[in-house]
This record gives C-alpha cells, structure tokens and sequence, in this order.
C-alpha cells in the first residue's frame, strides 16, 4: 500500500477510549484570595461536579457521586455554583459553595468542611420545574440572586429570585422571594457595590441574546425592584454582562458598533467606548454567567479580545491603553476575579483546557491544573493554520486547517479531509486543543473547521449573513471550503467527508445533497426543520424566524430546506448519531432521517445512545461514536482501520410502537420527545461539549443547536 493511499491507516497512539475518558472539561472558575472552584465533567460517571483548589495547592472533589452539578435553564445551562461566605461561631468567614443539582434542578447549600448539600430551594411539583442558574452573592450577604426557569401548564416563565441561605426556601416557596420578571428571558443579575441597585439583561421572543437585549436597572428593595428603566439595549443591539465599576457606574460589552465592545455606562447619559476596536471583547452570550472580562480593584479591566480565539489584554481607564499580555494559550474563556487576583479557562492546540490564574500586574500565567492528566505525544498533535478563503460572491469564510499529523508519516500529497461544522449555528470553533481531532489527524485523515457565515467572533455582519439563510450560505461556505482545499492540493476530490453536531449535523445533512462530500456524519443533527419548530425546548423555539422565516408564511421554505425531504438528492452514505432523551433536537428526528433514506435504498447507519440527551457526556457514547465515525470512512474512502468498518443498512429501520397515552401533570416540563423511542438501537453494528470536541457536550455549548 503506497503512502498516499495508506491516509486513515496510519497507526496512531490515539484510542477512541483514550479520547472518551481523557477530558475532564473545566467550567466556570471562581476565585476568592488564593482559593479557587471550578465545575468539572466527570465522563466515567456520567456527571459534573465541583473542585477546590486550596491555597496550599491540595485539590478537593467537593460533591461524592451521584451529586451532579449542572443548570437546565435555557436546556444549555451555564454557570451552575457560586462561592459563598459563611461564618462560625467563631466568626470566622469560610466559604460555602451553593450550587444546582442536575437531576432535579434545585439549588443546594455545602457548608465548608461538610460533605452533604442541603436544599434552598422547594421541591417543585414535577421532576426539575424548577430551575436555577447563575447565582451570585444577595447585597445582604445572607442569599443568592439566580435566573429561575419554572415549568408549568405548558409553559415556561423565567425571573431573577432571591434564595435566603438559611435554608427556609426549601420548606417554604414563598421565602424564594421574586425580583424581577415579566420577559421571556433574563441573564447576569449584578446588585451594585452599595446594594442599593441591581443591574441586569432581559429579553423576549423572538430575539435570541446576541440579536436584541435590553440592560436594566432598579432600586433594590425587600419588595423587589422599584423604579426599573432600561440604560441600554434595544431590538438591534446586544448587550451582555454588566459589571459594576462603582456605585453609579458600570461596564458592559455591546454590538452596537457592529462588534462586542467595551463601554462605561452611568446611571444616566450616553455610553461612553472604552476601547473601539473591530474585534470581540466577549463571547456569544449562549451561556448564563459567562463573563469575558472583569474589573480589578484597581480600576482596571481584564479583557479578553480577538476573534472566535480571544486573549486577554488589560485595559487602564487613566491611559485608554489595551496592555497585551505575553501568553502562548491562544484560546482563552470564562474569566473570574475577586477583585485582585484572576483566573480563567485557557488552552492552545497542545495544551489542553487548563484552570489558570493570571497576575495582572506582572503579566505571569500560572496553570492551576488541566483538564488531560496524560497528554498523547505532541508529535502526533495537528497544529491549525488560520485561513480565510473566499466564499459564493466573494464573501470570506474563516476556518482552521488540522493537515494530517505523524511524526512517522509525511502529509504531503492530497488526503482524505473531514469539514466540520460546527453547532450552533451562531457560535464559533477555536483552535484550543481537541483530541478529537488528533484522533483523526494522527490516523493520517485532515479536518478543517469551518466557521462558517453566521459564526460568532467575526462581528455582528458575519452573523447577520445568516439570516433567513440557513441550510444555504452554511451549506455554501463548507462546499466553498472544500473546494478550496482540493484546489490547493491538501485535499482528495474523491475522499472528502462532511460531518456537524446539532446545527453542525442540519449543515453536514444539506451539504451531502450536493456532489462534492462522499459521505456525511450527522451528531444528534436537525432533518426535519419543521419538526423542529414543533418540538424544540421555549429557549430556541422562536430561533427559526430568524433563520429561516416566519411560520406560517414561509413553510414551503421549511420543507425545502429540511434533509429529510430531498433524499432523493443524497446519494452517499450517511451516519446518524443520536441521544434518546435529547430535548433539543428530539430523536424522531434522526430515526425520520434513518427511514426516509432506507426507503430510497441510500446506505445509512442509524446509532442511538440511551441516557444521552443534546450532546454525549457519556464514555461509552463518546467511544462508539467516534468508532463508528472512523469505521464510515474507512468503508467510503477504502482504508483499514483500527476498528472495523461501518455496517450500513439499505431498508428502513423497524418502525416504532407508538407511546402509551401518559397523563399529563399540569407542571411537567415541556418538549417530552416524540416517537416512542425506549431503548438504544442500532441499525447496522455500531461544545464533552461541542466546544470540546465537536461532539457535543456544553463547554461550550454553546448553545442554538450547539450541544
């Protein structure tokens, strides 16, 4: 065998269960004097819990399985702990962590030194009605401010609420006292330094965060807020995270420029830019509680800037200088301060995600602890090359080339590429470490991540051009990539694959209805866009008038957009990767997909994984995911692999029992997944999160289809 035609045989120390249970994800670090938190993905287990980091440098598992910690509000969550302090009777401040237990969404109290949580909040009527996310200090000191999200009837409201950490709520509903409410939507409740004001962002359907939120402001009272008014923010303008600076001041981040910037807000008057500049100074605001700067105690801001890779920069309000700081991290997230000391998630593509504490006065990055206890060998590792390559019309497509990578084996010479897509769709990929991707570069296949129109971190323009145009200008931008790649050489015409989880997996759908891809992989992927409006969680449930059109007006669009109406246009195999209790894109969806293309005798395999919802956190899913993506392109592009090769079918999949009639609580959460489906099963043998590996999962994401 030559070695051009050996791509995708190369042996590799890389193993898909290396992959599946290498990566403890870290989210959301806290920080208060020299101790540090942060939420950490279990996959062996099956859930998340939280870590402590003491100032001696010993590090502590803070929950004991089955305590998972995790918010459902919006389905994707976000920042789900916070550190709090308790006094003893000693009067010794130690701090205590309140946090959201995944299985059933309540907020929960473990003091210091204890080892069992207590409840703050009340059972709701049904499992998890009852959700909490992005807590933070009450100005009393003795609660917690949260976004709630509570299920009932058939609907969802959402509100900010005041939880006491005495524990009365738990017992007694009426002690989680109500702030704020009356929009769909609410995110980043900030109560100002004095504790007479409290500060945060709200919006409505059909808006999504990053198209229009409003910044409001109100006198804090034990009634609620009194006096509210809307400081910034309109329909047209998204603006994100508010920071107080002082008792009548703070900052925030705002596309009112046509980019995330910084700007000083007052009480009244005009915003003031603090630093304009054509690149982000945040992140998608897809998660609650993910901040991309923060202000120190000495007046300066910590923040992080760039495109869909931000590095952080400090920032001095005496001298409007933006200071670089010297790092070789490229992808940085998920800032935190107490004021004076700061830390962050970070990583580059050979260091994995890491906890690190940043001294903004010195500019030194020390790495706290890392998400990979055993890193493979850097030699096998793809190091991305930046590209933008022109598009349909000349339009710019941002992505990030991984060649095939073996410190035994040249890349040269045209290779089998995988274009990814990511999820989304308004979201981004990084160039932060993904072991995902080496699993496929060191076996001698190349990827290409495409951040394709409609991707975050390239200015508020980049992501309009997806509206009203999804399943096209995605579409075209990954075909456009494609090509460019096969004219440059790097990529085989005959072997190239496309392959998108959730949004990500809709784009690799639509892609294969075109003759450039020989085959497609779909991750818990949308097909039926109209199912979707009639299924997806309340979060998303308005996203499609924006990307596609009003219903009822533009059905015909639906249907002509959805993959599962123009099989007749696919002519290559297709591989389905689903979680039975995905609340986001439902299963009957990937099952619908499965039968429409056995009915048309297109080769298929249809992969179900019970217990996993939109975005596999599992091991085992994880693992036979990604074999059975190795083993589809070792069937199509005719290599031997370590695992063997795909089994597809040509018939439709057996066709499901229909659900036994269930009555309905008035409480019970809405969007319970259609089609009956009750066990894992496979056709054929056989942000983690997507901002991880692509997979799914909710590091990132985020979120718009993204986990």
């Amino acid at each position: 065998m030559s070695e051009l035609s050996s791509h995708g045989s190369w042996p590799s120390p890389i193993s898909a269960a290396d992959v599946a249970r290498g990566v403890r994800a870290i989210a959301f670090p806290s920080i208060v004097g020299d101790e540090v938190w942060w939420e950490e993905a279990r996959p062996e287990e099956g859930r998340r819990t939280i870590m402590r980091r003491a100032a001696n440098g010993t590090v502590t598992d803070l929950l004991a399985a089955p305590w998972s910690v995790g918010s459902r509000v919006h389905e994707y969550g976000g920042r789900s702990f916070r550190p709090v302090p308790r006094r003893d009777d000693k009067a010794l401040v130690r701090m205590g962590v309140v946090f959201v237990n995944s299985p059933d969404q309540r907020l929960y109290l473990l003091e210091h030194g204890s080892s069992e949580p207590v409840p703050l909040t009340p059972e709701p009527a049904a499992p998890a009605a009852l959700r909490h996310a992005d807590p933070v200090l009450g100005p009393d000191g003795r609660s917690v401010l949260c976004v709630r999200e509570h299920h009932a009837g058939g609907t969802v409201r959402r509100s900010i609420v005041s939880v006491p950490l005495s524990g009365r709520g738990a017992n007694d509903a009426a002690a989680v006292r109500e702030v704020a409410s009356g929009a769909d939507f609410y995110a980043s409740p900030a109560p100002s330094p004095d504790g007479s004001r409290l500060a945060y962002v709200r919006w409505n359907h059909p808006k999504m965060p990053w198209d229009g939120t409003e910044l409001r402001m109100g006198l804090l009272t034990d009634g609620g807020l009194t006096g509210e008014y809307t400081l910034r923010g309109s329909s047209e303008e998204s603006v994100v995270s508010p920071v107080w600076n002082s008792p009548s001041t703070l900052y925030v981040a705002s596309d009112w420029p046509g980019w995330w910037n910084l700007y000083q807000v007052g009480l009244t008057g005009p915003a003031i830019a603090l630093y304009p500049a054509e690149e982000e100074f945040h992140a998608p605001p897809g998660r609650l509680g993910d901040r991309s700067f923060c202000v120190l105690d000495s007046g300066k801001v910590v923040a992080l800037h760039g495109d869909a890779d931000m590095v952080p920069g400090v920032y001095d309000p005496d001298t409007l200088d933006l200071a670089p700081v010297d790092t070789d991290l490229t992808s940085w997230s998920m800032l935190d301060t107490d004021g004076r000391g700061l830390v962050a998630v970070a990583s580059s593509p050979t260091v994995p995600q890491s906890l690190v504490r940043l001294d903004p006065v010195t500019g030194r990055v020390e790495i706290l602890h890392r998400s990979v206890e055993t890193m493979p060998d850097p030699a096998y590792l793809p190091i991305p090359r930046k590209v933008t390559l022109p598009g349909r019309y000349g339009a710019s497509v941002h992505a990030n080339v991984y060649p095939p990578t073996h410190p035994e084996r040249s890349p040269e010479g045209p290779a089998p590429y995988v274009v990814w897509a990511h999820g989304g769709p308004v979201s981004h990929s990084t160039v932060a470490f993904d072991p995902v991707k080496a699993y496929f570069t060191s076996r001698g296949i190349g990827i290409v991540d495409v951040n394709y129109g409609g991707s975050t971190g390239y200015g508020r323009s980049y992501r309009k051009r997806l509206d009203k145009e999804w399943g096209v200008v995605d579409v075209e931008d990954v075909t456009a990539v494609a090509r460019a790649l096969v004219e440059e050489g790097r990529a085989d015409a005959g072997r190239l694959a496309v392959r998108g989880p959730s949004a990500g997996g809709y784009t690799a759908l639509s892609a294969v209805t075109g003759d450039v891809f020989a085959c497609g992989v779909s991750y818990f992927g949308v097909a039926d866009l109209l199912g979707l409006a009639r299924t997806t969680h309340d979060f998303e449930s308005r996203f499609l008038d924006s990307l596609v059109g009003l219903l009822p007006g533009f059905v015909e669009r639906y249907r002509e957009r959805s993959p599962i109406n123009r099989t007749s246009e696919i002519e290559v195999p297709v591989l389905l990767l689903q979680g039975l209790d995905d609340p986001v894109v439902t299963p009957d969806q990937a099952f619908a997909m499965a039968t429409a293309l056995g009915e048309r005798k297109v080769p298929y395999a249809l992969v179900e994984f019970e217990g996993e919802a939109h975005g596999f956190t599992g091991e085992r899913a994880r693992r036979e995911s990604l074999e059975a993506e190795l083993g589809l392109y070792a069937r199509v592009f005719g290599f031997e692999a370590d695992v063997p090769p795909l089994e597809l079918a040509t018939e439709p999949p057996a066709p499901r029992p229909e659900p036994e009639p269930e009555a309905v609580d008035e409480a019970e959460p809405l969007q319970t997944p259609p089609g009956g489906v009750s066990a894992a099963s496979v056709v054929g043998p056989e942000e983690i999160e997507d901002t991880e590996s692509a997979q799914g999962s909710a590091a990132e994401p985020a979120p718009a289809h993204e986990n």
